[in-house]
């Protein structure tokens, strides 16, 4: 498997974006919505599956858009093709505040396991697979489910984590607990399994699940600090209801409102 040969940028801090230089007939393939910007000369096409063209049977590249159907992407990518005859430029956007991870999968055992909304963009030639547990407990308490993204090949693929990024590189046995929610990814050495939080009062009144996800090495994982679903509960929470506000920062709720000039009804 030989991925196409891709140099990059990326910009930004909190709202990143990654720009892909493209030689004449490179190519990169991307997530639906992903797309930012492009130079004149680069061709976009909407292919079934990743297009990483490791089947070219209609029965195998059917299979491969039915894997990304399983992580809850759609069936289609969306490649970008460099035309011209010189170089060309294409970049693509972060969905919500974080940072993206630049993973050189040749230096990664030509694998690496993430969660299933993290892919943003790869060089044409990386498969973009699945990742079944076969593990129960982690399948049904794991936060992931039974079912994760796995990227394989030779090139350069770019994920995003909300938040700040944190990277751990874990020795042989050596253990890390872990939010469920918090794991962007992790290379193909590290064993990924659950563990019950454990006590009444922690099960009850913690907050924090009822479970731990552990990391075991050798190997490197990736941990973000702001999980989308964290990100969307808060901002659910902070919805008017019935078209009133909650009053956050008043101790006095709507008649701080009034004081405070706000004087709907």
């Amino acid at each position: 498997m030989n991925a196409h040969e891709i140099d990059y940028e990326i910009f930004g801090e909190e709202m990143q974006y990654v720009e892909i230089e493209l030689d004449p007939q490179e190519a990169v393939v991307a997530e639906a919505g992903s797309f930012m910007m492009m130079d004149t000369d680069i061709k976009m096409n909407t292919i079934f599956g990743d297009g990483s063209n490791q089947d070219n049977s209609v029965l195998g590249k059917i299979f491969s858009a039915g894997k990304r159907m399983l992580t809850g992407e759609s069936l289609f990518m969306t490649a970008f093709l460099n035309i011209g005859q010189g170089k060309k430029k294409v970049s693509f956007a972060s969905p919500y505040p974080g940072k993206i991870l630049a993973i050189d999968l040749s230096e990664m055992g030509g694998r690496f396991i993430c969660q299933k909304d993290a892919f943003l963009c790869a060089a044409q030639g990386v498969s973009v697979g699945i990742e079944f547990s076969k593990k129960l407990g982690r399948g049904l308490f794991g936060g992931e489910g039974f079912i994760m993204q796995k990227l394989e090949g030779d090139g350069m693929s770019f994920i995003h984590a909300g938040g700040t990024l944190a990277k751990k590189t874990l020795g042989p046995g050596e253990v890390l607990k872990v939010d469920t929610g918090c794991i962007v990814g992790f290379t193909k050495g590290v064993d990924y399994d659950i563990e019950f939080v454990g006590g009444i009062r922690n099960t009850v009144f913690g907050g924090e699940g009822l479970f731990f996800a552990t990391l075991r090495g050798p190997g490197t994982v990736y941990i973000q600090s702001l999980p989308f679903s964290r990100l969307a509960g808060r901002v659910l929470a902070s919805i008017p209801r019935g078209g009133k506000d909650k009053g956050e920062g008043s101790i006095l709720g709507t008649l701080g409102d009034i004081v405070g000039g706000d004087n709907r009804f």
